[in-house]
């Protein structure tokens, strides 16, 4: 599942660190007359969040969202910590599935489907589906009517940087209606999920979500709810408002509040940002440049004011990904004079801006910008707009975790006896997968 053969993956060996990649690989384009900006994923880093993860957040576990970022390294690295995976079409089912993924760890976590993705589903035994509206019910009960069925509500998310209730989510005062509805066609309503927003920047929003889930459960009558989904939120890197560990202890003592774990209630999540934001690296290079001062444009060797305003033109911008973490550029030099920058990406849309005011010392055509933080809602959104290729991806692991990792991971694919969530493996050699090992080991 997861080898240099199957996802291109390069092993730092000898000592050498992410910098010494990012530095030949720059110099191996210059060699080639190449300015082609290029991502590094860190597959180190989602390792130790997975740890981070069963350290925080022991009861629930972690159904990767494959929206969030699906390239080859990444799916196959979640694939081998033992994670399930959250899928929101027939496209990401297929690719699931391709990848060796059992039916039963995917959750088709998306309230609105086609008919041919819903017919899809069954067809290939993925049962767990969420929904939020007597239409969707009735369409599933035509499609999958043996479906295993997750009730989405409508949570409060005003503090989160992606609000999604206000498009998904039944609101509270309906669910008893359509819990009838669903009595009525037959179908099996197993559980509750949510999703507090993307980049939620308050961690008592999971409580209040927790505790609605809670009531849900409660008047359900006559189904056998055995099922939390917590959905997202999670934040990706330390430098964000909140930090994980604050959100897992809020979860963990709404858990222990609404859902102690004598109930026999399984708590999952769909954790997508969590796991890649902080993981990936782009490198970009300065294509062009503008100096504007007085709203007239200036050459640099005339001009060294202040007040002038620098306009940069980078060779990936918004059709390549999501520019959202200008602030973690390595170029940047606190002891630098800075000059308000207008950053533009490389196409011919004037909406293609990435920054209308930033601050940063005078870069030069040809200068290359590392930006930390670029692995979520990027490597997904991309296209091809204007001719411009994909940004190429490039996965690194350092030789050590590789080799802790490897001969776990063989052996995780030819057992199915270690679930990967059982906190009682590490006790039994015989159960040790990836997980167990590097707790060990680092």
């Amino acid at each position: 599942i997861l080898s240099p053969e199957n996802c291109d993956i390069e092993i730092l060996d000898n000592g050498r660190t992410i910098n010494d990649f990012i530095d030949n690989k720059i110099q191996e384009l210059g060699s080639k007359d190449s300015e082609q900006p290029f991502y590094v994923a860190n597959l180190d880093d989602m390792v130790k969040k997975h740890l981070r993860w069963l350290t925080a957040l022991p009861r629930v576990k972690p159904f990767y969202a494959l929206k969030c970022n699906s390239s080859p390294a990444v799916l196959r690295t979640m694939i081998a910590l033992g994670t399930g995976f959250d899928c929101a079409s027939k496209g990401e089912i297929q690719l699931a599935l391709s990848l060796g993924v059992a039916p039963d760890k995917i959750i088709y976590a998306h309230t609105t489907k086609a008919r041919s993705h819903i017919k899809y589903a069954r067809t290939h035994g993925v049962n767990m589906m969420t929904f939020d509206s007597e239409d969707e019910l009735v369409k599933i009960s035509f499609c999958h009517p043996t479906a295993r069925l997750v009730l989405r509500i409508a949570v409060d998310d005003t503090c989160s940087v992606i609000r999604l209730s206000s498009k998904f989510g039944a609101r509270l005062g309906t669910v008893d209606k359509l819990l009838g509805r669903a009595r009525e066609l037959d179908l099996d309503v197993i559980g509750v999920s949510f999703h507090v927003g993307s980049g939620c920047t308050e961690s008592s929003a999971f409580k209040q979500a927790i505790a609605d889930a809670r009531h849900v459960f409660d008047i359900a009558l006559g189904f056998q709810m055995t099922l939390l989904d917590i959905g997202g939120g999670f934040p990706g890197r330390n430098d964000f408002k909140v930090t994980f560990e604050e959100v897992s202890e809020v979860i963990n003592g709404a858990l222990d509040e609404y859902f102690p774990s004598d109930s026999e209630v399984e708590i999952i999540a769909e954790p997508g940002r969590y796991y890649v934001e902080s993981s990936f690296t782009l490198a970009a290079n300065v294509i062009a440049k503008r100096v504007i001062l007085d709203d007239t444009e200036h050459s640099e060797i005339v001009e060294n004011s202040r007040d002038r305003t620098m306009m940069y033109y980078l060779n990936d911008g918004l059709y390549g990904f999501i520019f959202q973490c200008l602030c973690s550029m390595q170029a940047v030099k606190s002891s630098e004079q800075k000059y308000q920058s207008i950053i533009w990406g490389p196409t011919c849309d004037s909406t293609d801006k990435l920054s209308d005011d930033y601050w940063l010392p005078e870069l030069h055509v040809g200068d290359w910008l590392l930006i930390d933080n670029s692995g979520a809602y990027t490597v997904s959104l991309c296209t091809e707009y204007c001719g411009f290729e994909r940004t190429r991806i490039y996965p690194v692991v350092t030789a050590e975790t590789w080799h802790q990792c490897a001969p776990i991971v063989s052996k995780r694919v030819k057992s199915t006896n270690c679930d990967c969530f059982s906190t009682e493996c590490s006790k039994d050699l015989a159960k040790k997968d990836l997980h167990c090992m590097l707790l060990m080991k680092l």
